[in-house]
């Protein structure tokens, strides 16, 4: 993927960058048989009370179904296009299977429209395969890994992002996740092989503000400069500082540089190495 760099003809296109979008393919709607309702909450419970502040409007989506199981085994898919996918930030491919079946999967790294694909245990070791942990060598680079077996991948999802198979032992394999994580996984858990597409997505530059309602994302408004009674931090005369020892949230929690993780959580005992 390239960026598209704007020349600054007005305050909103300078320092704008957008994604060129020449990976995808020329498809412009999405399959039909894949395409379900996408209601979006916006940041409201059951009783239409903002739970999640800063969200809401947006553009109209469409949620494309993704196949993150990869359970057709042994059954050859040929890549029929790469498309955009507007839920989230990597880019997808349709692939037609030999049996007129037809799914979507993330898209890694490298996938040409007519790429021959494939997953289960007896995959071939190439870019885009799905095969479980154990039959994948030392060294190599994995994404839509699986943390419960049959489950369908959870991890290592977003553009550009992808872990590396470290060791193998007994009945877990060893990996090193995007965020430094080092973690056990069992060993008949699914994952693909590549990195996932779309890596230079960090470097897209918004530009203006009317882009992020675009998105869904509604404006910030900082605590400092709202009343006592709305923020910890409000209040004062003039630009005064919050008042307090740390930081903390509109609800008194501690915030900024605070671990979020629950305490001696089930998952514990598979972690080597937290993150840092």
């Amino acid at each position: 993927m390239v960026i598209r760099i704007y020349k600054p003809n007005t305050p909103g296109t300078r320092n704008r960058g957008v994604a060129s979008f020449n990976e995808i393919t020329t498809k412009n709607k999405p399959e039909r048989s894949l395409i379900t309702a996408n209601h979006r909450a916006r940041g409201r419970n059951n009783q239409g009370l903002i739970t999640i502040r800063h969200r809401g409007g947006g553009h109209k989506r469409r949620y494309r179904v993704i196949d993150f199981k990869r359970n057709k085994h042994n059954i050859a898919a040929r890549v029929a296009s790469i498309e955009y996918d507007p839920n989230r930030n990597a880019r997808i491919s349709l692939l037609h299977y030999q049996d007129g079946e037809k799914r979507y999967i993330l898209t890694a790294q490298n996938i040409k429209v007519g790429t021959t694909l494939m997953s289960g245990p007896d995959a071939e070791i190439q870019i885009g395969n799905s095969l479980p942990l154990e039959n994948i060598p030392l060294g190599l680079e994995v994404h839509n890994v699986e943390l419960i077996p049959n489950n369908g991948g959870q991890i290592v999802r977003a553009a550009g992002t992808s872990a590396k198979i470290l060791a193998k032992e007994g009945k877990y394999v060893t990996l090193r996740l995007p965020s430094k994580e080092i973690r056990l996984i069992r060993k008949d858990c699914y994952a693909t092989i590549g990195v996932v597409s779309n890596g230079e997505h960090n470097n897209i530059t918004i530009g203006k503000a009317g882009k992020k309602r675009w998105l869904g994302i509604r404006p910030t408004v900082r605590g400092v400069v709202m009343n006592p009674c709305d923020h910890p931090h409000g209040g004062g005369e003039g630009r005064s500082p919050i008042g307090r020892k740390r930081p903390i949230t509109p609800w008194g929690k501690a915030a900024l540089g605070v671990k979020t993780r629950k305490k001696r959580k089930a998952s514990d005992i598979y972690i080597v190495r937290r993150r840092k």
